[in-house]
This record gives C-alpha cells, structure tokens and sequence, in this order.
C-alpha cells in the first residue's frame, strides 16, 4: 500500500510539474509561430528599411532611432494580436540577432570611434620626439663639457 501511495503521488507530482511547465511556456512566449512572424513581418522591413539608410549612417542614432521603434512597435503588436505576453525571451532573442548584426561595430554613444584629424594628432606625436632628442643632446653635450673637470 506505501508503494501505491508513493507512485501515485509521483504522478501526481509529475502532472503538476507538467502543468506549471506548459503555464511558463505560455508566460514566456508563444513560441515558434511568434518567432517566425516577427522575422517576416518585422524584421523584413526594417532590413528594407536599413538598405535604404547608407551603411555608414547605422551607428547614428538619429538616422535610426525611427527605424528602430517601429520595430520594436511591431514586434509588441504582433505579441497582442497573439495574445502574447511582451516584452517575452523571444523578443529579448530577436533583438539581440539584430544589434549583432546591424549595430555591432557602433559604440555605446552612436558614433563610431575614430582618430582625431592629423592637424590635432601630429604634435601628440612629434613633440615627445623632440623633447627626447633635445634631451638627449643635452646630455651628450653636458658630459662633454665636463670631461675636463676632475
């Protein structure tokens, strides 16, 4: 009787498990179908979208800031219309194969890092040069001149 009581308790654990799994599933997302919409619907504009825009205009916030919250409007409206909970892991996951692709070369500010212009860099470059042979020459010429003191 205790090992009938036992396994019926492990069904019965088992189907709670199997309950509240499906339960966080449907918190999650609504799975695949979600997923394959917002890649065609969503993200199929904006790739157009981002063809129009030069590839060297990605990075600029103000050129993309539109682009990017219809996307992300798109994506919340395609949740509601499935009665989908938002923002959800497969939003999180969308988004995160979009920045890799469209935004990984930009920097946290938008704009993309680069060297000052050669008017500012160049005495950056050539003033420690010649400090350290004007020193240098400095002090050949001092040791020179006191060979002769002892």
């Amino acid at each position: 009787m205790g090992s009938q009581t036992c396994t019926a308790l492990q069904k019965q654990a088992l189907l709670w498990f199997v309950i509240a799994a499906s339960q966080c599933v449907s918190v999650l997302g609504c799975g695949p179908h979600y997923e394959y919409a917002i890649e065609d619907f969503c993200l199929g504009k904006f790739r157009l979208d981002m063809q129009e825009l030069d590839q060297r205009h990605w990075c600029n916030w103000e050129d993309t800031v539109e682009l990017y919250e219809e996307l992300t409007n798109c994506t919340y409206l395609v949740a509601l219309k499935m009665d989908c909970f938002w923002p959800n892991r497969l939003v999180d996951e969308f988004f995160i194969r979009v920045h890799r692709h469209y935004f990984h070369d930009c920097s946290l500010t938008g704009r993309l890092p680069m060297d000052p212009p050669n008017r500012i860099l160049g005495p950056f470059i050539v003033v420690p040069i010649l400090v350290t042979l004007l020193m240098t020459a400095l002090v050949v010429w001092r040791s020179k001149r006191s060979e002769g003191i002892v």
